[in-house]
């Protein structure tokens, strides 16, 4: 798939589109230690530069994850069907989120996992509950609500081993350089992008390593938290 051309170099985003944008992360792991403002603020670049919430009225939620090995081998097992660990996993929601004017979402999430391969599950049930009973008996407005755009699990021991073997031009070696690049991958599965063949696969390497260029690279973030230390 083509995607549009990304902003300029130095682009940054108003606040208004900041504010729009609800990322949380959750610390499910102790393996590796993380820095949680270092990677919400490449995973909220990134989605900005990709332009999801633009045109969103109640804003966009996404959530990553960090957990342990045996917790993403139960996830890469239950739906990729699967054995053993692997470094990360998406799970788009509302595949609307990144462009708000074509309308609400429908249908269970489509999940990927970092081989690219693509899986529906209806058993997941659709992306909002028809009712609920927090909203009353009609269920939530939907008009009312942030538009979901999904999950990206990670793994951040999976990744700490797998590092080394990645080491080249554009990267360290670090566990951080493991990290950024499955956050922005995640992000991108997310967003729709994968590499089941050949052409899909150089496309969303390249806007890989732009994202990387503009927001990760540029300043490293140099702090007492940071997981870039290999032990």
């Amino acid at each position: 798939m083509t995607r549009p051309a990304l902003p300029a170099r130095g682009w940054e985003p108003d606040g208004q589109q900041r504010e729009a944008l609800e990322i949380t992360i959750l610390e499910e792991q102790t393996d590796v230690a993380i820095n949680v403002d270092r990677w919400l603020r490449l995973a909220s670049d990134v989605l900005l530069a990709e332009g999801v919430g633009r045109n969103a009225q109640n804003g966009v939620e996404v959530s990553v994850l960090f957990v342990d090995e045996p917790a993403i081998a139960t996830l890469n097992w239950q739906y990729m069907g699967k054995e053993g660990p692997t470094d990360v996993l998406s799970f788009p929601i509302d595949p609307e989120a990144a462009d708000a004017d074509s309308g609400p979402a429908g249908g269970g999430p489509h999940l990927f996992d970092n081989d690219g391969f693509r899986r529906s599950d209806d058993s997941q049930g659709e992306s909002r509950p028809p009712s609920d009973s927090r909203f009353g008996e009609d269920g939530p407005d939907l008009d009312e609500l942030p538009l979901l755009l999904g999950d990206i699990v990670i793994c951040p021991a999976y990744a700490q081993r797998n590092a080394p073997e990645h080491r080249g031009e554009r990267h360290s070696g670090s566990v951080d350089d493991e990290l950024a690049l499955l956050l922005v991958h995640g992000i991108l599965h997310l967003l729709g992008m994968d590499h089941m063949i050949d052409s899909e696969a150089e496309e969303m390497e390249a806007r890989e390593q732009q994202h990387l260029d503009r927001f990760y690279r540029v300043t490293p973030f140099q702090t007492a938290t940071s997981s870039g230390s290999d032990s």
